[in-house]
């Protein structure tokens, strides 16, 4: 079971008691009581959750209550169960004020404001306004994930347009309907997205501030937009209809002005991404060989796309990774064998978070080629450890991934696997290989 392990072997004394001895019992008894029920749920998210509440019930003062507490909101979160997402949620969220949790923080605003009830929304404001601190907090740390600055930036905005949302959308059902407006046009100007068009167009519609509400909605209707559902694009669409027949009429016209809308959203989103590639090339791409990768040592970057008509072996290590030392002198034993190929190029990839400590290592290991940070490669090709190598085609398609390696073998099995990537493209084209 996910959480039974926080609970076997951590139970602790009750706290201050004139018998020590009788708390230690009493604790002991509660964790074997607990060790079993959890035992006989089984691996059943459900019986899991019911244990847990049975033991909370029986063991009101249980001195891992807040562990508790945090394994049920979790559970919930996962399984979509509002009531009780909203309230151990609450109660985890309101023990602990500084917990780094955005999911949690999300879900639970969310929740409360499915309704337009007032006290809702304003318990809502206060986790939204929490959600935009922590998120924003997040802009001055180093890049997670293996992200590259400038995706690390835009993943940070993503999340305080969403924080700026769940603000708007409480502070409406507060009552304070202009000043959900505004922040709504912030979560927008943030970051451009269905959501908050959405969110604006539907408090400059009860401003009846018609005319921008619809230009609004079909933003929200129009853009590119990958969390937005079909389901919102439908309502989006009854809204459009209605303001627009209130407008005008009838729907004549309607369709001309999706269109125009549809253009305006093409548009912004290329000049967007036009000024962001301007700091990081890497935002926005979706192609392995649309990327540009940094020398560590600053002096340039390599475009994969200038390597298309070669196969690329992409080795991707790290300073801390024991594995790919050894895997290092196979590497190079095989760069021999292609020394006189110009038509394979291989490159070393640093995936160390600290980008510090790279140089260093480097220059002790008396490495004499090219090493290049992978500027949010891992985390486009969803590598999760290393040593990895990825082979790419003449056509800048994967061809091999390499996991791990046996080293009795490694240095045939790369060699076998370049050979064949060289040959993809003839298998597919028809056309010899070079």
């Amino acid at each position: 079971m996910r959480f039974a392990v926080l609970f076997f072997g951590c139970f602790l004394a009750y706290g201050q008691t004139a018998d020590p001895a009788a708390a230690q019992l009493a604790a002991e008894a509660e964790q074997k009581e607990l060790g079993q029920a959890l035992t006989e749920a089984a691996g059943s998210p459900t019986d899991f959750v019911h244990a847990l509440e049975r033991h909370l019930a029986k063991y009101p003062a249980s001195a891992q209550r807040p562990q508790i507490e945090k394994a049920l909101a979790k559970s919930a979160l996962d399984n979509n169960d509002r009531g009780r997402t909203l309230l151990y949620g609450e109660r985890v969220l309101n023990a602990e004020p500084k917990l780094d949790d955005l999911a949690l923080i999300d879900r639970v605003t969310r929740y409360l404001l499915d309704s337009d009830d007032a006290e809702a929304a304003r318990k809502a404001l206060v986790y939204a306004k929490r959600y935009e601190i922590q998120v924003e907090e997040k802009r001055s740390r180093a890049a997670e994930g293996h992200m590259s600055e400038g995706q690390w930036d835009e993943e940070v905005n993503k999340g305080k347009s969403r924080a700026l949302v769940l603000e708007a959308r409480a502070t409406g059902n507060t009552g304070a309907i202009e000043d959900a407006a505004k922040i709504a046009r912030t979560a927008w100007e943030t970051l451009p997205n269905a959501e908050a068009a959405r969110e604006l167009a539907r408090w400059l519609s009860k401003l009846n501030r018609n005319a921008e509400a619809v230009e609004y909605y079909a933003n929200a209707f129009t853009i590119e937009d990958g969390r937005s559902t079909e389901a919102d694009r439908g309502r989006d669409r009854v809204h459009l209809n209605e303001l627009w027949v209130k407008l005008n009429g009838s729907e004549k016209g309607l369709g001309d002005s999706i269109l125009v809308a549809y253009d305006r959203m093409a548009a912004l989103r290329k000049s967007r991404l036009e000024k962001l590639r301007k700091r990081d090339p890497n935002v926005g791409m979706t192609e392995l060989i649309d990327f540009t990768i940094p020398n560590i040592d600053g002096t340039g970057s390599l475009a994969l796309a200038s390597l298309k008509g070669k196969a690329v072996v992409l080795d991707f290590w790290a300073t801390w990774c024991g594995p790919c030392r050894v895997q290092h002198p196979l590497i190079e034993n095989v760069k021999k064998r292609f020394a006189e190929d110009n038509n394979v190029v291989f490159l070393s990839v640093d995936a160390d978070d600290d980008h510090a400590v790279v140089p260093g290592f480097v220059a002790g290991m008396k490495w004499d080629h090219k090493v290049y940070y992978d500027a949010g490669l891992m985390s486009m090709l969803k590598i999760s450890s290393i040593p990895t190598i990825m082979i790419l085609d003449t056509s800048g398609r994967i061809a091999s991934r390499m996991m791990g390696f046996i080293p009795e073998r490694f240095e045939d099995m790369l060699a076998e696997r370049i050979q064949d990537a060289r040959q993809n493209d003839a298998r597919q084209t028809g056309t010899p290989a070079k």
